[in-house]
């Protein structure tokens, strides 16, 4: 029996919907409109809501479509599940919310999305990569480690690893975001005092000791304090831990000093999420990084 292919998506925004798992899953795809296609197809950029957000949330929240607009890559902003249509969550392992709790199987639907997205736009499977916030960046954290073979690397922002451990069937490149005043996922770990979870999160040094044991990266950081450029109150020192070989992968963190649960350079319409750093961009700053790593094919 013959079917009607999907029609590839025009530039600008699209609302998708998928069957997985018995449910009906959103994601929003942005293609530019500024910019014309590579010969090799799109590098795609999913990026994740935090807990008790949405996928449109997260547009107004990092902006990072608009950015891929310009400079040249597909953004797709998944939603997770929820009783509401406003408040999402991801099943990343420890956290969070409605997900955990029905035990949606969220790699699936994204296994299913990476599936279904070429038949709509023309991706370059090498240069497929994963961000979020918070809960969402759990989310990033987990996906490198259950599907690395399809991501070429992840770059969390105020998430920790929802999982004690990680053993990825490939290095996958890691650059991790985060505040030392967040108080929702604690640099320290533990239970954040304005957290609604209440759970007791894994630390920023759990989950960059695991990937840097996982990744065979350097032990040994090399460390770079930034000079303030905006005397916002923040700071920031970024410790590179590098590859060593070419079985190998890179982690960097960016220790932001006075940064609150926010994406750094945007400013948070929530005063309660804490101050956001103007020294530095994070949308700019990952898709650097996303542009020097591919996946091997």
């Amino acid at each position: 029996m013959s079917t009607t292919p999907i029609k590839l998506l025009t530039p600008g925004r699209h609302r998708l919907t998928l069957d997985v798992d018995d449910r009906e899953r959103e994601l929003w795809v942005f293609v530019p409109t500024h910019t014309a296609e590579p010969s090799e197809g799109w590098p795609i950029v999913l990026t994740f809501h935090g807990g008790l957000s949405n996928a449109p949330t997260m547009m107004r929240f990092c902006e990072l479509n608009e950015l891929g607009d310009t400079a040249g890559f597909v953004t797709v902003f998944p939603n997770g599940t929820g009783r509401l249509p406003s408040m999402k969550t991801w099943n990343a392992g420890m956290c969070c919310g409605y997900a955990q709790r029905e035990d949606v199987n969220d790699v699936h639907f994204i296994e299913e999305l990476l599936a279904d997205l070429p038949q709509r736009v023309h991706v370059d499977p090498s240069r497929v990569y994963a961000t979020g916030m918070s809960n969402g960046g759990m989310m990033a954290y987990l996906l490198a480690d259950k599907l690395s073979d399809c991501f070429a690397a992840v770059a969390p922002v105020g998430g920790t690893m929802g999982n004690d451990t990680c053993h990825p069937k490939r290095p996958v490149p890691v650059m991790h975001m985060h505040g030392t005043d967040d108080q929702f996922v604690r640099w320290e770990g533990g239970v954040g005092s304005r957290s609604k979870s209440k759970l007791d999160f894994n630390s920023v040094d759990h989950a960059i000791s695991n990937w840097v044991a996982a990744n065979r990266a350097s032990p040994q950081p090399l460390i770079e304090k930034l000079t303030p450029e905006v005397n916002d109150g923040t700071s920031i020192e970024k410790f590179t831990y590098a590859a060593t070989d070419a079985d190998s992968a890179e982690v960097i963190l960016w220790k932001i000093f006075g940064g609150g649960h926010t994406w750094p350079g945007k400013e948070s319409r929530l005063e309660l999420l804490g101050p956001t750093t103007q020294n530095l961009d994070a949308n700019s700053v990952i898709w650097e990084f996303f542009q020097r790593h591919r996946l091997p094919l």
